[in-house]
């Protein structure tokens, strides 16, 4: 065997090696985090639904803080769940731009997590302050229920349009959507920036869903994780994202007539 050969076999092992133990470290971070959230309990709310203490602030805590604590576990949680799909767009990044690349590979990942840092502030925004209404005007509240089933409703329709294929399409082979030419760290944040919006926007629908069904609930962080990483990387991405999505809507107008008391 030479040593070409040995080299990258070794590369290789060290890369999903090191992949592996980042998704273990963040999804112990995550279970940690909502085992802790679930002990402070639910609020009940007109509707019969109960709402996450994930949009409330603890006793004592700033808004600030209650942010940058949001913040930090969203983006631990969502490395825990992207990583699965996003390990082999990077391994094929340090492939194209050279095997010693590690740092610039940690670039890239840095840039991707970064737009998902900057949608979780912009989700706890809007999520604390439609908390803080829902806690103002019980009518509100109590359309939560139906208002939630509509969006999952929405998200599993967005699986079927050209919008999520074409995303979708850069996700599954980013060189589609964005070629790397110079193996620099300004070329490689900005991939690994591309590659997030690509990414956040086909995940849009199955984010929203995650967001009203249980940012906390373990269950519905598995579900979207593995839709997710199934239209990623199965061999028909866009017929995984059609039969993902045709569940969905099922599900959505399930909740939907549940809500208004019709099943």
């Amino acid at each position: 065997m030479s040593e070409t050969m040995v080299s990258e076999r070794l590369s290789r092992r060290t890369f999903f090696g090191i992949s592996a133990l980042l998704f273990a470290a963040s999804a112990a971070v995550t279970i940690v985090w909502c085992a802790s959230m679930s002990t402070m309990g639910e609020m009940p709310m007109p509707g019969g639904w109960t709402m996450s203490m994930a949009w409330m602030r603890m006793c004592g805590q700033t808004w600030p803080n209650a942010a940058a604590s949001f913040i930090g576990m969203w983006v631990a949680m969502m490395v825990a769940m992207m990583l699965p799909s996003l390990t082999p767009v990077l391994w094929r990044y340090r492939q194209a731009v050279g095997t010693s690349s590690g740092w610039l590979t940690a670039v890239v990942g840095a840039g991707y997590f970064f737009v998902w840092a900057v949608l979780g502030a912009a989700a706890f925004a809007l999520g604390s302050a439609l908390a803080a209404l829902e806690m103002q005007l019980p009518a509100l509240a109590r359309s939560v229920p139906i208002a939630t089933g509509v969006v999952v409703l929405i998200g599993g329709a967005l699986q079927f349009t050209s919008w999520k294929t074409r995303h979708l399409a850069c996700c599954r082979d980013v060189s589609r959507c964005d070629r790397v030419m110079r193996a620099d760290a300004a070329t490689a944040g900005r991939h690994g920036l591309r590659l997030g919006v690509h990414c956040s926007i086909c995940c849009a629908g199955l984010t929203a869903i995650l967001l009203v069904m249980g940012v906390m609930d373990l269950r519905v962080m598995a579900a979207v994780t593995a839709a997710i990483t199934v239209e990623r990387l199965a061999p028909a991405g866009e017929r995984a994202a059609s039969a993902i999505g045709a569940a969905v809507v099922v599900l959505g107008v399930i909740m939907i007539v549940r809500a208004m008391g019709l099943g």
